[in-house]
């Protein structure tokens, strides 16, 4: 029997790297708020890059609430699209070259989304994960959590329901 031979891990990282810059452009929202995001493995980690346009009170100064919201939700659709496309990216079946944002499957859809303001976004960078809760072929709960300078101080966090796409388109 023989063993396939292993891919080099900088072929594995510039493929999933790819694909993940597909799936963020394929949300051209993401550009406007100035969201990026850093990989690690399988982890995602979205970050709110700092721009005064984002403040809405400038008396505090903090985000407004608004592009949290916005932030929260743009973190929550990527995290579980990635999820989504993990596991076809990794066995193979998904070819990341052949991944624009046109040709990207469809995007999950916001059924509900629930924002807990738990303090003031001060004017600074601020960072988000989301952590599937259930994902089925129909639906899916996502929980979103951001933070700015310390990861225990979370300044928002969300609840989110989605209908997933079919996987046929």
């Amino acid at each position: 029997m023989t063993r396939r031979t292993p891919e080099p891990v900088q072929v594995i990282k510039q493929r999933r790297d790819g694909a993940l810059a597909a799936l963020v452009e394929g949300v051209p929202y993401t550009r406007f708020l100035g969201i990026s995001f850093e990989r690690r493995g399988d982890e995602l980690t979205a970050i709110l890059a700092y721009d005064e346009a984002l403040i809405g009170n400038p008396f505090l100064p903090a985000l407004h609430g608004g592009a949290t919201a916005a932030f929260l939700e743009v973190t929550a659709i990527i995290g579980l699209s990635w999820a989504m496309l993990w596991d076809d990216l990794e066995s193979g079946a998904l070819d990341p070259r052949s991944l624009t944002a046109d040709t990207l499957p469809r995007l999950p859809k916001t059924i509900d989304f629930t924002v807990d303001y738990l303090r003031p976004g001060m004017p600074r960078d601020a960072y988000a994960r989301a952590r599937v809760n259930r994902s089925g072929r129909r639906y899916a709960s996502v929980h979103v959590e951001a933070w700015q300078d310390n990861r225990a101080r979370l300044f928002a966090q969300a609840t989110g329901h989605f209908l997933m796409p079919t996987r046929d388109g």
